[in-house]
């Protein structure tokens, strides 16, 4: 089938950010030959940006199996290994839930073992599991992210949890720490679940309309975008502005 315009292709660039690679992960196809491109860049971006975070790494469900698609380095890999093995830990949690998973201190986690044993053997004690979606809205991958400092975790924690659920953390936990990366990260997240809720909203208007399936109006809005040389995010917002009529 046509594959519709892409979002600007991951450069690695000093212009490229965390936020504007997270919205556009989320307007590119699920099947579209950049999304790992995405995918490893996040995981760059990431540790380049968040000062709370020491290592990242990326997981996705392809063929039979967990994977890890990219990681900053050995270790991330290895804890994410660990996961795999038991089938189960907090970034699989994420991924099958489609909810950010965060421990706030690995030493006292007893719901994974093996995750516990590779984190805190490797000398972290912090981790935050982020659903990533694309396109079709459903969650593609996780981003892991792994930290030493769990005083530095926390509000990153608390703040990201709060971007998925619509409601700010509770008063204990409320993410006055807060850097400049993190609010990049917090931004890219925000803005990539009004992306997906775009897109989700004009599926829905073509299910309505058209009496067509979940995955037909998704395969229709993506032949618009093909046919118009539009983006998925621009296809949608024409889509629904022509519903909702002149102002």
């Amino acid at each position: 089938m046509p594959t519709a315009q892409q979002p600007d292709t991951p450069n690695g660039s000093a212009s490229a950010s965390l936020a504007d690679t997270l919205v556009a992960l989320a307007a590119t196809a699920d099947d579209a030959s950049i999304i790992d491109a995405h995918l490893a860049q996040v995981v760059r971006l990431a540790v380049d940006t968040l000062a709370a975070v020491d290592y990242a790494s990326i997981t996705a469900w392809r063929g039979q199996g967990y994977t890890t698609v990219a990681a900053s380095s050995d270790l991330a890999r290895a804890v994410d290994q660990a996961q795999y093995a038991d089938k189960a830990g907090p970034c699989l949690h994420a991924l099958e839930e489609a909810a950010p998973v965060g421990v706030s201190d690995i030493a006292a986690i007893m719901s994974w073992p093996g995750f516990y044993r590779a984190a805190h053997g490797l000398g972290l004690h912090a981790s935050l599991s982020i659903p990533l979606f694309a396109g079709s809205g459903k969650p593609i991958a996780v981003l892991n992210l792994y930290g030493r400092d769990t005083a530095t975790m926390a509000p990153l924690i608390a703040a990201v949890r709060a971007v998925y659920t619509g409601q700010p953390p509770p008063a204990t936990d409320r993410p006055g720490g807060i850097d400049a990366g993190a609010q990049q990260l917090l931004t890219g997240l925000t803005q990539a679940l009004t992306v997906r809720a775009t897109i989700q909203q004009a599926t829905g208007v073509l299910m309505a309309r058209d009496n067509h399936s979940p995955a037909e109006a998704y395969r229709q809005l993506r032949l618009r975008a093909a046919e118009t040389g539009l983006s998925l995010t621009d296809t949608a917002t024409a889509l629904l502005d022509g519903v909702a009529g002149p102002h």
